[in-house]
């Protein structure tokens, strides 16, 4: 089994319960586990697209015996069924769910980059993604420097909670 990162995000309706039905779409999903699940943080849109509500940010860790490109099709999936609707790029939306890191693949192709191009100039990733890996390395993938010198004043943190299969079950 592999360990993979899945950055978690909403800006659009019941942000937190958008990004809880992430969560419990990633527990259906076979030959997969939710190893864990970073805090909620609430974040300023990046992009093109500024005049829109604030995001919920999060990152979720799974373990998992799908290939990158069905982890991937997952994503894009759960999206689908939360709502999505890409209308405009960088807008609003009810779910964004990006596939940060695969456990030692590397790829570049027009499908799937991984690690994902962005991980390092994204605040509202590295963040949460340093609450599941405080020493500033993931399988594959060494951010502790992009972490440091991130500006982090747009990622504030909530008392938001999101469960996970060993909150749910004990």
């Amino acid at each position: 089994m592999s360990r993979a990162a899945i950055g978690l995000g909403t800006n659009i309706g019941d942000r937190l319960s958008n990004l809880q039905f992430a969560v419990d779409s990633f527990l259906l999903l076979p030959k997969t586990q939710v190893l864990s699940v970073s805090e909620v943080y609430e974040t300023e849109p990046v992009g093109a697209v500024t005049d829109q509500p604030k995001f919920l940010n999060a990152v979720l860790l799974i373990e998992t015996d799908l290939s990158p490109l069905t982890v991937l099709g997952a994503c894009l999936g759960i999206e689908a069924a939360a709502g999505r609707k890409r209308l405009v790029k960088d807008g609003p939306r009810v779910l964004d769910l990006d596939l940060l890191f695969y456990e030692n693949v590397k790829s570049e192709t027009a499908e799937l980059t991984l690690p994902h191009p962005r991980i390092m100039q994204r605040a509202f990733v590295l963040v949460p993604l340093n609450d599941l890996f405080p020493s500033g390395r993931a399988p594959g993938l060494s951010f502790g420097s992009a972490y440091k010198n991130a500006d982090k004043s747009g990622v504030t943190p909530t008392n938001l909670k999101l469960q996970s299969k060993e909150n749910i079950y004990g």
